[in-house]
Parts: structure tokens; C-alpha cells; sequence
């Protein structure tokens, strides 16, 4: 299977449950989680990305993530490794030093807070490119980093960076990504990195989404996506319509709190989580209780 076939779909940025501590993992939900995402048939998995809460862990914590979802995914689907920061050096480090058996990619995310210019961020993925031990997925957040990655600049790596080969894109901007999926390179691709507007970037050309909603709401989503991606979008435009609430209060309040609760909910997890992130207000958990019934 070629990279382009295992991450055409919903891949899910998946959530860590935490125990009544706000720090322990809780590893009998994890596992149960992880089965209820693959058996609700999404593509693939993404432990320790933002939504991972991930920014509030050690390498050493990560490592023990990533073992125990490829131990208890085994095969079953493609899973991406997420392993990014702010100190180019420090990420390279940690490309040489973790263990990434049973991954088929990292993702990794632009540098945040120090605000480097296009050439920086450039710079960045061109020396972990250098030192990747996975195929690589770069990912625009500028709503989190504080600096997007232009077209220009993504373009630029997609052509110069033998192992990034694709962008999960999440700046929001229709002029980048049109811009993006006009002029990369052939085996590039681009992957949504915003759950609201995953139907009309399949339009423009993406090829899937690296999921938010889709921890809560993993088979009709990614059915969803599935029907993008064949063209029906007449059949996929009722259930992108019938999530534009749901996916738009899960980040009113922060994410991961927003989808958590919607799993807390539903009873597949307790509502903890590591600060400085705390959960919903009441007043939101009531709204988010009204669009569930809704639904």
C-alpha cells in the first residue's frame, strides 16, 4: 500500500483519557477507545497531537503512548506518530531517540511561539526532513503556532523534502489552499486539518482529514469522507450539514475539552484532562447536551 492509500481518509488526532488525577492515563479506556474507533472504520490514528494534548508531555511519555497503541492496534490500521516543537534541534533529537515500530509517519507540526519568517520554517522541516526515520506529514495550525506556513513556503518543501510528502493544512485560507493544490507536486498531498470545511477541500482536491469530531463520531464522519472522495456529494452534504454545531462548539471552549465532553456524554471517558486545559463550562456543557439530542 503507497502512502497515498493509507492516508486517503479520516485519520483521527486522538485524544488521550486521562484517570481522576488530570495526569495518569487511563489505559483500559484507551484500549476501549482504540477499538471503537477502528471498528467504526476509520483510516487511521494519530496519538499525540494537539488534540493528544501532547504539548503537556515528555518525550518518554510519548514513547509509552506510541507503544501502547501500535501493541493494541497490531496492524489493524496506519498510524502516524505525532512529534513536534519549537526547538528544531530537540525534534531531531527526538527522531533519533524514540522508538517508532509499527508507525508509517510522523506528523509534525510548524514551530510555535517563536515566530520564525518563511525562511525559518523552511529551514525547520528542511533539517528534520534530514533526519526522518518516517515518511513525514507537515502541519499549517497557525490559529496555535502563531505563524502560518505560506503556500509559497509549503510549496517549496514539497518540492525540496524527499520525506515530507504531505500538509495537513489547517490555516482556513481557500486562496493557500487552492493555491497548494494547484501547483504540488504530483504525489503531494493535502490532508484538512479543520473538520468544517473537510467537504469542500475534498472538492478543491484534498484527500481526507486528520479529525477532530471524529473521536466522538467516527463512522458517519468518515462515511462522509469516504463520499467525498467518490464524488457523491449530494449524499455526503447532509451529514457535513448535519455536524457544522456539533464540530463548531467542540472548539467555542478549547480543544480537546469541547470534544471530550461529547465523549464524556456518551460514557467513553471520564471528563479529565492536564492543565493548564480544564474542561467546558457548565453553561457550554448544557449547549453541547442540546446539540446532541439534536442530532
Amino acid at each position: 500500500m503507497t502512502l497515498q492509500e493509507k492516508f486517503t481518509g479520516t485519520g483521527i488526532a486522538i485524544i488521550t483519557p486521562f484517570l481522576d488525577d488530570n495526569r495518569t492515563v487511563d489505559w483500559d479506556t484507551f484500549e476501549k477507545l482504540i477499538e471503537f474507533w477502528i471498528e467504526n472504520k476509520v483510516e487511521y490514528l494519530l496519538p499525540c497531537g494537539t488534540t493528544g494534548e501532547s504539548a503537556t508531555f515528555t518525550r518518554e511519555e510519548e514513547q509509552v503512548i506510541f507503544t501502547f497503541v501500535q501493541q493494541k492496534v497490531n496492524g489493524r490500521v496506519p498510524l502516524v506518530a505525532g512529534v513536534g516543537g519549537n526547538d528544531t534541534y530537540e525534534v531531531v533529537n527526538a527522531f533519533k531517540n524514540l522508538d517508532f515500530t509499527g508507525f508509517d509517519a510522523i506528523l509534525s507540526v510548524s514551530p510555535y511561539y517563536n515566530k520564525p519568517r518563511q525562511e525559518g520554517i523552511y529551514q525547520h522541516y528542511k533539517t528534520i526532513d534530514a533526519a526522518a526515520p518516517l515518511p513525514i506529514i507537515m502541519y499549517n495550525v497557525p490559529g496555535r503556532t502563531g505563524m502560518g506556513v505560506s503556500a509559497e513556503t509549503t510549496l517549496r518543501i514539497a518540492r525540496d523534502c524527499k520525506n515530507i510528502f504531505a500538509s495537513k493544512e489547517a490555516s482556513g485560507s481557500f486562496d493557500q489552499i487552492n493555491q497548494i493544490i494547484k501547483n504540488k507536486p504530483e504525489d503531494f498531498m493535502v490532508i484538512s486539518g479543520d473538520d468544517g470545511i473537510t467537504l469542500p477541500m475534498i472538492a478543491c482536491g484534498a484527500k481526507g482529514v486528520i479529525s477532530v469530531v471524529a473521536n466522538a463520531y467516527p463512522k458517519e464522519f468518515s462515511n462522509m469522507v469516504r463520499l467525498c472522495l467518490a464524488g457523491n456529494f449530494s449524499e455526503a452534504l447532509p451529514i457535513h450539514l448535519k455536524y457544522v454545531d456539533v464540530i463548531n462548539s467542540m472548539f467555542v471552549e478549547g480543544s480537546p475539552s469541547g470534544v471530550k465532553q461529547y465523549m464524556v456524554e456518551m460514557g467513553l471517558i471520564k471528563n479529565n484532562m492536564r492543565l493548564p486545559v480544564v474542561p467546558v463550562s457548565a453553561a457550554h456543557a448544557e449547549k453541547i447536551k442540546g446539540l446532541m439530542k439534536n442530532l
